[in-house]
């Protein structure tokens, strides 16, 4: 069987809520006119069911179905500390 599902890697940017990491993915984006490249920060809400992610650390998130309102995102693990 394949996995099929969207996996993102981001830096942990807050975990002030219970079970919640806010996960920070960056990329790059270039101006149509300018052609000059400019970095974007996308903030994403995951589910940390066992709150084992700290602020700062590199962590792999994977889709899933809706846990809340904002949380359609969980946390599979911990890449770097």
């Amino acid at each position: 069987m394949i996995n099929n599902k969207i996996r993102k890697t981001g830096e942990v940017l807050s975990t002030s809520q219970e079970k919640t990491i806010v996960v920070g993915i960056s990329w790059a984006q270039k101006d149509r006119l300018y052609k000059k490249s400019y970095r974007k920060l996308t903030r994403l809400v995951a589910h940390d069911e066992l709150n084992k992610a700290e602020k700062g650390d590199t962590v792999i998130i994977e889709f899933s179905k809706p846990i809340s309102k904002t949380k359609k995102w969980k946390l599979i693990e911990v890449v770097k500390k």
